[in-house]
């Protein structure tokens, strides 16, 4: 059976993909909501920072299915600091120098991040994929396969 180290990057990359959807309908709804009370860029930040915790958990469990911990969950906004700086760069591109209109700049502007956030929400769940099992990993994963 695959681990979180070994599950094919096809899968992940999928996973990932779909959790990203499912998270950016959490955002934009958290977004619209918040827009009714506040100016569009706190209220894109806010729906940003409450979103990021929901795709922790849902990256942690279904993407990379590996334990959630206070390490991971304390780097993992590394993963979106690019996504932050880009989107936050393109809404406000898209609202006050295009003109377009706050309703959905953020859809239009998360849409360049996607592949940067991937790369490091991989890197810090699975901090040793890609990397040689040494001797002791090797031992310790014949020695869980006999147990199981």
């Amino acid at each position: 059976m695959p681990t979180a180290q070994t599950r094919p990057m096809a899968r992940q990359i999928a996973t990932f993909a779909v959790v990203g959807v499912v998270n950016t309908g959490l955002y934009y709804g958290l977004y619209l909501l918040l827009l009714t009370r506040l100016p569009y860029l706190l209220a894109h930040v806010l729906a940003f920072l409450l979103s990021m915790v929901g795709s922790f958990f849902l990256n942690a469990r279904f993407t990379y299915r590996t334990r959630p911990t206070w390490r991971k969950f304390l780097l993992f906004p590394l993963t979106n600091a690019a996504n932050f700086a880009i989107t936050t760069a393109g809404v406000y591109v898209i609202v006050d120098v295009l003109r377009a209109g706050s309703r959905f700049a953020p859809l239009l502007a998360s849409a360049a991040a996607i592949p940067v956030t991937f790369v490091v929400s991989r890197w810090i769940m699975l901090p040793h994929a890609g990397r040689a099992p040494g001797p002791e990993t090797a031992r310790a994963s014949a020695e869980a396969d006999v147990l199981r």
